[in-house]
């Protein structure tokens, strides 16, 4: 036994002693890893083109070595470092160490305004060239997984708003026609979120919108989440026409209906469509009343509190929001009143959510107590058994906004009354299965 431990004990000490050592002049001074992509500044410092690239972008001027005013931003490649690096990394292969593959030279404004340029050729009202634009489109995307910087560069010199024209004029040709280009624009617009003003023009035509239904109904697992995201980004810039544009495509509501009962197809699209819905029901609006009317007689009101049971803190904001607006008229209390989850879940997501969430429950708690009919007055009761009282008094305890407050005190004074004899019971949904 003391032979073997002495053994190991050597072993071990081998080992430290051949750990290897990166030499300096290979580290970038920033990031003081090994440098990738060396490049040396006006100031004659190499950095790693990644480490000074975020360093120029953060808005610093001045040269993290020798603190000079970079007056040339152009970055020179070091290949002289950089092929020393490589044959260093290469006599060391037995340490673990991996070769640094020769980096690509990053694409200019001139190459990525030339591809875009062709990119509108191509898609022109008068010459749809799905094949060419497919070609172009994936250059695209293929520069812009190289490198951060690429990404930027082709952001910059307006990719989105080219891409966007280009999907909604195949999209006015034909869907059926054109999947394949439509498919690649959406992945590679995926990328280049928040789109620009004018992206968002062409992305909200009745054409494109239309393209991502159809998507949402006849494409993969892949194809429906390059779409709903997109429709997702497309609806958070708030513009309210977009929002009445696609409740007016027949379907939606029904499609909408289904990814959220259908959870299994993907967190993503779950995400998505509960901020989409939160968006048609939110809209106070006459096309929006009536779509949320819709929404209600699909069954909503039953499917967010199946969110509400188990679904992580994000989708649980989200599915509250919608809640909270559905209560808003006679027709979703009704439903609400009817489903024996309402209340406990409402409650339970008091102060477990976030600050939003709790806004959105007690909300919704407030509107099914305050507008009640006198055949729903045990909502009171049952509010109280489940801990409704304590956890108000709580809210106001550490803070709420004043609109929240205001609600909070005044579900507080409806309580109140019906505080005698009532017994608070615990409400826990660990176990708890969906209805569907």
């Amino acid at each position: 036994m003391g032979l073997g431990w002495r053994r190991r004990k050597k072993s071990h000490h081998k080992a430290k002693v051949e750990e290897l050592v990166t030499p300096n002049q290979f580290r970038c001074p920033i990031s003081l890893e090994l440098m990738k992509d060396p490049v040396t500044l006006s100031t004659g410092i190499t950095y790693d083109r990644e480490s000074i690239d975020r360093w120029l972008d953060d808005g610093n001027y001045k040269c993290p070595v020798t603190n000079q005013i970079v007056n040339n931003f152009d970055l020179i490649p070091n290949h002289t470092l950089r092929i020393m690096i490589q044959d260093w990394c290469v006599e060391n292969q037995q340490h673990g160490v991996e070769r640094i593959p020769t980096p690509r030279i990053p694409i200019s404004p001139i190459e990525v305004a030339d591809v875009l340029l062709h990119v509108k050729a191509s898609s022109s009202a008068t010459r749809l060239d799905q094949y060419k634009c497919l070609e172009l489109v994936q250059k695209i995307e293929r520069w812009s997984a190289e490198s951060e910087r690429n990404r930027r560069c082709i952001m910059e010199n307006g990719a989105s708003s080219a891409l966007a024209s280009a999907f909604d004029a195949f999209a006015n040709d034909s869907i059926e026609r054109n999947v394949s280009i439509l498919d690649q624009i959406l992945s590679a617009l995926d990328s280049m979120f928040p789109l620009q003003l004018e992206a968002r023009k062409y992305m909200g035509s009745l054409a494109s919108l239309r393209c991502m239904v159809w998507f949402l109904k006849h494409q993969d697992l892949s194809g429906k989440e390059k779409s709903i995201v997109a429709l997702k980004e497309l609806l958070s810039f708030g513009d309210r026409q977009h929002v009445e544009a696609l409740a007016e495509i027949e379907g939606v509501n029904e499609l909408l209906m289904e990814l959220l009962n259908k959870r299994i197809f993907s967190p993503t699209i779950t995400k998505a469509s509960l901020v989409i819905v939160w968006y048609l029901v939110s809209s106070s609006s006459p096309r929006g009343e009536k779509m949320k009317l819709q929404f209600i007689e699909l069954g909503l009101v039953s499917a967010v509190l199946d969110i509400l049971i188990d679904s992580e803190r994000s989708s649980c904001e989200k599915a509250l929001g919608i809640f909270d607006s559905l209560c808003s008229c006679e027709e979703g209390r009704k439903k609400a009143y009817g489903n024996a989850l309402t209340i406990p879940l409402l409650v339970k997501k008091l102060l477990r959510v976030s600050a939003t969430g709790s806004n959105y429950s007690v909300s919704a708690i407030w509107k099914l107590c305050k507008f009640r009919e006198r055949d729903e007055e045990m909502v009171l009761v049952e509010a109280l058994q489940v801990g409704a009282f304590h956890k108000l008094l709580l809210i106001l305890q550490v803070g709420c906004g004043d609109k929240t407050k205001e609600k909070a005190t005044e579900l507080l004074k409806l309580l109140n009354p019906y505080r005698a004899g009532v017994e608070c019971i615990d409400s826990d949904f660990k176990n708890l299965k969906r209805s569907i």
